[in-house]
């Protein structure tokens, strides 16, 4: 079965071919980095990641390319706010954003950055003013001219026949049902950013910049354009409009929205108190890993509902298939195979992939994981897996998490992070007990723990129990918890 993907522009469900022979080429709308990214923003950029991922998984050779928008509206006012110029400004934030898409194991893409692209946009708005698309106002702006291109409001599926002809708006977000002539180029106001070029001097639109930079990157008319939902209109309409009108060919053959998410069944506003940064969750102690499963559990194209409760659900799910790896890579199993556990891992992987294909239904795909790992365990206890069945049971764990990337157990370090950024920047009081017991856990290393189980072990044989308490104890205040298995002593990380 192929991959189907919903296309916002048809408004279907549709099989994915890309335009090239096994090389999809996609761009997605990154961060403006005037602040921390929320974890709104960072679902949509996990479902593209997931995308990502399973496209590559899946054999294709994929080209993605996000930007990185480093002059806005809000950019310029915010800098000028601080007295900076907007590179200065900007750098702290991207930083940031690249720290904060590590933390939650998003494979990088390949950054572009407006401010990278001045001369090529303004390029780009002289070809439009040429084919008369464009115009030219006296203060040395430039903007589009939308009754040139009646297909507008093709993908956000908006009317616009009343649109008044020549009404402007130079704002680069405005209301959801305006259809105005938008603004490709700004002209500088005093003590804005702007630059030298063929068209003036100025700096560009938002819209501009994403028609320009994916075009530049991907060619005319490229696989798949993604973003989140709240970029349908104008941002995305407006992309189509300017780049369609100059090249006569389809932009995106398939738009890719996430949908926004929920904070405890309310829209997410700082006003309501509910507004949360990734970094704002791992003060509170929570583990990047669960932060990414949970935004992974629901389809991108349903709305997530974030609780906290959630959030410690999450934890128990990465918890439970990281001990389900660490009984089997650790187990002693006798020699020999169990058909009936190689036949559950095969049918694992191909529900996940039938899952997966199925617009992305991550739902599904996890509830297949965890059908796999329900069914094993309980044959493991019995004592009916032999050694040749670990290995496709890892397989299919395996494949399970080139896509959703929980198991690797980087939680400890990636929270130091940020600890020390909050002790750096003047956070402290807003770092949780929690926060400090995982960082604590976090210093006794892999090799530190197993001489000291090990010592323990020794101890209690020896009939030292005092010794063997007090080691378990020192764990314990660590944060290791110390478990008697069947198949011997395991550790794991609170």
């Amino acid at each position: 079965m192929a991959l189907r993907l919903f296309n916002t522009m048809s408004s279907q469900i549709e099989e994915f071919h890309p335009l090239r022979d096994n090389e999809v080429r996609m761009y997605a709308c990154g961060p403006t980095v005037y602040d921390y990214g929320h974890i709104g923003n960072f679902r949509t950029f996990i479902a593209v990641d997931l995308l990502t991922r399973f496209l590559r998984q899946s054999g294709y050779k994929v080209h993605d390319v996000m930007n990185i928008t480093d002059v806005d509206d809000k950019i310029i006012r915010n800098a000028a706010h601080d007295g900076v110029d907007v590179r200065e400004y900007t750098a702290k934030y991207e930083k940031a954003f690249l720290e904060d898409s590590a933390f939650i194991d998003i494979q990088p893409p390949k950054f572009v950055r407006a401010t990278e692209h001045i001369a090529l946009m303004a390029e780009y708005v002289a070809k439009l003013v040429e084919k008369n698309i464009a115009y030219r106002t006296e203060d040395g702006s430039y903007y589009f001219r939308i009754a040139k291109f009646p297909e507008y409001g093709k993908l956000s599926k908006k009317d616009f026949s009343g649109m008044l002809d020549g009404a402007r708006v130079d704002v680069d977000e405005y209301e959801k049902d305006s259809a105005r002539d938008f603004a490709l180029w700004k002209a500088p106001k005093p003590g804005e950013a702007s630059w030298n070029t063929v068209i003036g001097p100025g700096r560009p639109g938002w819209h501009l910049e994403c028609s320009v930079m994916s075009m530049e990157q991907l060619g005319e008319s490229f696989d798949l354009h993604a973003g989140g939902e709240d970029l349908i209109f104008p941002h995305h309409e407006n992309e189509i409009a300017q780049s369609e009108s100059l090249t006569g060919k389809p932009l995106a053959h398939f738009w890719f929205h996430a949908r926004f998410l929920l904070v405890e069944g309310e829209k997410m506003s700082k006003s309501l108190g509910n507004f949360f940064t990734l970094r704002d969750l791992v003060l509170k102690g929570y583990k990047p890993s669960s932060i990414r499963y949970l935004l992974t559990s629901v389809p991108y194209r349903h709305q997530l509902n974030f609780t906290f409760d959630g959030l410690k659900q999450a934890a128990v799910s990465v918890e439970r298939l990281r001990n389900f790896q660490s009984r089997l890579s650790t187990g002693n199993f006798p020699a020999g195979s169990n058909p009936e556990i190689r036949t559950l891992a095969g049918e694992t992987i191909t529900k996940m992939k039938a899952a997966l294909e199925d617009d992305l239904n991550t739902a599904q795909a996890q509830a297949a994981i965890f059908e796999m790992v329900r069914r094993a365990n309980a044959v493991v206890d019995t004592g009916a897996v032999k050694k040749d069945d670990v290995a496709p049971l890892l397989t299919a764990l395996g494949k399970f998490d080139e896509i959703f990337a929980v198991l690797d157990d980087h939680d400890a370090q990636k929270m130091k992070q940020v600890f020390d950024w909050a002790t750096a920047a003047g956070r402290s009081q807003e770092i949780s007990k929690e926060l400090r017991d995982a960082v604590e856990s976090g210093q006794h290393s892999e090799a530190d723990i197993e001489k000291k189980i090990a010592a323990m072990k020794a101890a209690r044989d020896a009939r030292d129990f005092k010794t063997s308490d007090a080691l378990r104890a020192e764990l314990a205040a660590a944060g290791i918890i110390i478990e008697q298995t069947k198949e011997g002593v395991r550790w794991r990380r609170k």
